[in-house]
Formats: structure tokens, C-alpha cells, sequence
């Protein structure tokens, strides 16, 4: 199933995306490791699995991933209440990355999604 997304998004710790920059390719955290997919968020899921899965949690990359450069390896499926979320089955080719940013995260555990995106 196709659902047209320029751009989706992977929220990933900084060391992990360091070791993907120095390899040139980004098999997955360990999550997408054991689920047997990379797991991403659109623009309008993203503070909910920021929410949901990395509260707390500090050193966070924002990566933006062009939907366009991963071909049919990318399929949005069913997940939380029914809704559709990018799952990518193979590993992340940094050449699909169109832009990484620092995410914040705020006193009392909450992971700060760029505006732009919200």
C-alpha cells in the first residue's frame, strides 16, 4: 500500500547515527532489528512516537528520509489504533537522508519536535 509522503521520519540516538554516517548505511536501532523493519513516522506521527518511545531519553537526531530514493522496500501498514506507518525493509542508504537535526529534550522528560513539524 502506497500513501504519498515526501519526506518520513526516524528519531534515532546520535552515537547509532554516527556509526551509520562512518558505515554509509543505517541498518536499524534494535528495535527495527528485532521487528524485522525500520521503523518511521510521518510528519503527524512523529511527537507521538517521540512521546511514546523516547521520553527521556537524550542525544536524539531528527532524520529526514525522502521517500522517493527507497522504492518499494518502504510500505506503510497498519500499527497504533489503525493508522499507517513507514516501514522500511532494508537497510537505510544515507544517499535517502535529506537532513539530520539535534532534537531537545526538555526537564521533565519531554522529547521537543521541531515546530515545522508539528
Amino acid at each position: 500500500m502506497s500513501v504519498p509522503e515526501e519526506l518520513v521520519y526516524k528519531i534515532c540516538p546520535a552515537g547509532l547515527w554516527r556509526e551509520a554516517e562512518a558505515t554509509g548505511v543505517f541498518k536499524g536501532a534494535a528495535v527495527d532489528l528485532a521487528d524485522g523493519f525500520i521503523h518511521f513516522s510521518t510528519a503527524g506521527q512523529v511527537a507521538e512516537t517521540a512521546r511514546k518511545h523516547f521520553s527521556g531519553q537524550r542525544d536524539l537526531l531528527l532524520v529526514a528520509v525522502a521517500t522517493a530514493a527507497l522504492g518499494n522496500a518502504l510500505r506503510f501498514e497498519p500499527s497504533r489504533g489503525g493508522a499507517l506507518f513507514p516501514h522500511l525493509y532494508g537497510p537505510l542508504p544515507l544517499t535517502a537522508v535529506r537532513g539530520v537535526v539535534p532534537l531537545d529534550t526538555a526537564p521533565d522528560g519531554t522529547v521537543r519536535i521541531p515546530a515545522v513539524l508539528g
